[in-house]
């Protein structure tokens, strides 16, 4: 499929960068600015703003299906019309621009009526049943036809479904009998994460959204990010849900049922609950999920800990071949491993790049590897008795935990990966109210992380904690930040950089005195793909580490947390982890008592030892062996 670039295209661009692209020009030299009048309502407007941010600026509701602030503009489901006098039609609010004195009706009977019957239309075409739905009472063509009153099918309804649903995928499941035609997916999957699976195909009433060539999920090259999902306003794209598999595995007495939880759910989950966006759960949840049956509940924290100390061992080893043993075959820089969508787009896109990836597995992998190995032994269980179930914000982390290599603890690492809307719904399940459950701590010895493993939820968190460690060891010092804090990697913007010179090194690396450590993060596969190019281009040549999640805002903004998402909910739920971060008694991950424990007890080789690498890690060489022989397209 032919790949666009809409980059320049300001049209195309999110509504809420547009917004900000107004103002400046409304603030400029220019001072345009144009009065509108909205419901009789005198404001003024950046030149070049639509009706719909008009509106919104003075708080008059607009319903909207194809819009989210998020994508580029569609103007394809019409259920935003509005009167513009003298128009003679009505207009579609998000995507009629102002550039002139403007005088709009939102709620005439004109308006009213049309937007009843095109929800009627929309409706004819959604085949399902509302009840068994996974987005029922999460729906927005639910919503809308509840506030316009539509109580029977007016255009009449399509009695069987039409398309086959598509299971094929590990993560990500289609059922194209639900979808409304909004595009959403194809231009987050185009647009905001430029990976280009999907596309509108036909036209007229035989359009319908397809994949290349129209194959299996499985059979193209998705990522599995689930970013599509986030923005599907129907229950046309869901998640894989393992809930059942889960239950069985607990209320089986041969089982012992252990759940690690990631940091970013803790930030989010709540908003299931109807908690405000960017409030923490973290000990309601540990309560939870032992009333729901787990044997053990474990904080995945512990083993992002590890993966700080195996990937920034990782990453002095190949900066002494590299500068002081001056091995040509070293890659750098070096690109982390925790975002399994992030892996799964080198693979497809960049494959002759993988040997800059980190052989280090993600803490997800890493926590399945030691639960099956090192806690079976302190705990004398038999390993092929142990489920292991994750809390992940991530749809991919269920394909990840499919990859064949993810085995080395002689069993499959973590059995079941949830994503946070799945938990939320099976704590619903078993009817508790979250917000209002009694508070407690993790078990022993996997629940204790770093508060640098803690900020790995938002986009430069990994990159933060690395540097927490890796220049203390270097140096022997604290990293120059207050508080810790390296501002420089924190924040929204798609690519930030950072520098940190090296005074006064150690012994053992006195080879980096004087070096300047040049960093790199990148969030979202949009900026993923700039970075590569730029590493094709050899602008990163002098550069040594780079972060990249594959999610916007990091994992914060994955594909399986709470619906909807936005920039603001977004930065909520990371603001949540950053202040829950500076509460904890270790915020660097060389500090975690456990981390020592389990070198000095299991892992003696240290960081990038033999057992470690073992158990630890994934050579580069065996990343993209689960295409096999399968031709993949794009």
């Amino acid at each position: 499929m032919a790949k666009k670039n809409f980059a320049q295209d300001t049209s195309r661009a999110p509504v809420s960068q547009r917004t900000q692209k107004f103002e400046k020009v409304a603030k400029g030299s220019l001072g345009a600015t144009v009065k509108a009048v909205i419901d009789d309502i005198e404001i003024k407007v950046p030149m070049g703003a639509t009706v719909l941010e008009a509106a919104r600026s003075v708080n008059i509701k607009i319903p909207t299906l194809c819009q989210h602030d998020d994508l580029c503009l569609a103007g394809v489901c019409r259920v935003c019309v509005v009167e513009v006098e003298g128009q003679r039609t009505l207009q579609a609010a998000c995507s009629f621009p102002i550039t002139a004195p403007i005088k709009v009706k939102t709620y005439s009977a004109k308006v009213r009526r049309a937007r009843r019957n095109i929800i009627q239309l929309l409706l004819r075409n959604h085949y399902g049943e509302c009840y068994s739905c996974a987005r029922n009472n999460n729906c927005e063509l639910q919503a809308l036809a509840k506030e316009y009153g539509i109580t029977s099918y007016t255009f009449g309804h399509i009695g069987q479904p039409r398309y086959k649903q598509d299971k094929s995928s590990y993560s990500v499941e289609r059922d194209m009998n639900k979808c409304v035609l909004c595009r959403r997916c194809v231009r987050t999957c185009i647009d905001l994460q430029e990976v280009g699976v999907l596309e509108a195909s036909e036209r007229g009433q035989n359009t319908k959204i397809v994949t290349y060539l129209d194959k299996p999920l499985n059979d193209v090259v998705c990522i599995n990010c689930g970013q599509c999902i986030n923005r599907c306003p129907t229950g046309a794209l869901k998640a894989k849900d393992p809930s059942e598999e889960v239950w069985d595995a607990i209320d089986d007495p041969k089982k012992h049922v252990i759940i690690q939880t990631a940091p970013s759910p803790r930030a989010a989950i709540g908003e299931a609950f109807g908690l405000p966006a960017g409030t923490s759960v973290t000990k309601q949840l540990n309560t939870a999920l032992r009333r729901m049956g787990f044997d053990k509940v474990f904080d995945t924290n512990f083993t992002a800990d590890l993966t700080i100390m195996e990937e920034g061992t990782e990453l002095l080893l190949r900066l002494k071949k590299k500068l002081k043993d001056k091995d040509s075959n070293v890659a750098l820089p070096l690109f982390t491993s925790c975002s399994p969508g992030w892996v799964k787009y080198i693979e497809h896109f960049y494959p002759e790049k993988l040997k800059h990836i980190s052989t280090a597995k993600s803490p997800q992998q890493m926590f399945g590897a030691i639960v099956k190995t090192w806690y079976a032994q302190k705990e004398g269980i038999d390993p092929a008795g142990i489920v292991s179930v994750s809390l992940m914000p991530c749809s991919a982390k269920k394909f990840e935990c499919e990859r064949p290599e993810m085995n080395s603890s002689g069993y499959k690492d973590v059995d079941f990966a949830l994503t946070t809307r799945e938990l939320a719904g099976m704590i619903k399940e078993s009817g508790m109210d979250l917000p209002n459950l009694p508070e407690s701590n993790f078990d022993d010895p996997l629940g204790t992380g770093s508060g640098a493993a803690l900020i790995f939820a938002a986009t430069g968190g990994v990159m933060e904690a690395a540097i927490r460690t890796v220049y203390e060891i270097v140096t022997g010092r604290e990293v120059p930040f207050d508080k810790l804090r390296v501002k420089p990697v924190r924040g929204m913007n798609g690519i930030k950089t950072a520098e940190l010179a090296v005074k006064n090194a150690l012994p053992d690396w006195r080879f980096l005195e004087g070096a300047v450590l040049k960093v790199m993060v990148g969030h979202g596969t949009a900026n993923a793909r700039k970075i590569m190019e730029m590493l094709l281009r050899g602008e990163l040549d002098d550069y040594h580490f780079v972060e990249i999640m594959a999610c916007p805002g990091g994992c914060i903004g994955g594909g399986g947390q709470p619906i909807p998402t936005s920039p603001e909910i977004r930065k909520a739920r990371a603001q949540a982890i950053y202040k829950e971060e500076e509460g904890l008694p270790y915020r660097k991950s060389h500090d975690n008592p456990f981390i020592k424990m389990i070198y000095k007890e299991f892992l003696k080789d240290g960081p990038c030892g033999h057992l470690s690498h073992k158990l630890l890690h994934t050579g580069y060489t065996a990343r993209g062996k689960w295409i096999g022989n399968k031709k993949v397209v794009r």
